[in-house]
């Protein structure tokens, strides 16, 4: 009777564990097809770090960031704003970008800042445009916007459309219809 008793007690319990099972596969794969079909990512205060032979060049911080990953067009978006950091060979922040909303198009390695993009450096220069574009490989930043640079310390506010620079804003140029209010202090006479 102790056998009877144990056995269908086993029984029992592999015909509950059987069917407590069954509808698990299949809400499993259900779960995982949805993911496979969405091709999106999420991810919240995320923090990305490029580096070129081991050496950090630019930090992206981001509150919220969306990767679409479709085969050859994968792109990263970040819909709640964007803060880039440019570093020196010493790991010292040398420039800045900010912008409400930015896309990382993987194909072309290329982020599109958009919507009050605003550019620092160190020394207080500042730029302001509504589009501004990092290139990752050339290691440019353009726009053929308009943009507002101002450098606080010498006084001096620059106005013009379409702008270049590399990453680090120490060289730049605006393309054309330049017009701005610059400190004549600083003006050297040319001496015949």
């Amino acid at each position: 009777m102790k056998y009877v008793v144990k056995t269908a007690f086993l029984l029992g319990l592999t015909m509950l564990s059987l069917y407590s099972c069954s509808n698990k596969p299949q809400e499993i794969d259900e779960l995982l097809a949805a993911d496979i079909r969405s091709g999106i990512e999420r991810g919240k205060n995320i923090r990305i770090i490029y580096s070129d032979s081991a050496v950090v060049k630019v930090i992206i911080h981001a509150p919220v960031m969306e990767r679409y990953n479709e085969p050859g067009n994968s792109k990263d978006v970040f819909p709640k704003g964007i803060l880039l950091e440019f570093l020196e060979k010493n790991k010292v922040v040398k420039s800045w970008i900010k912008a409400e909303s930015a896309v990382r198009d993987d194909k072309i390695k290329k982020i599109i800042a958009k919507g009050n993009v605003t550019c620092y450096d160190n020394e207080n220069k500042k730029i302001e445009t509504s589009e501004l574009i990092f290139d990752e490989i050339e290691r440019i930043v353009y726009t053929e916007k308009l943009v507002r640079i101002t450098n606080p310390i010498k006084g001096d506010t620059t106005y013009g459309f379409g702008f270049k620079a590399n990453q680090d804003f120490t060289r730049f140029e605006i393309k054309k219809k330049v017009q701005g209010k610059i400190n004549v202090s600083e003006i050297v006479p040319v001496l015949d």
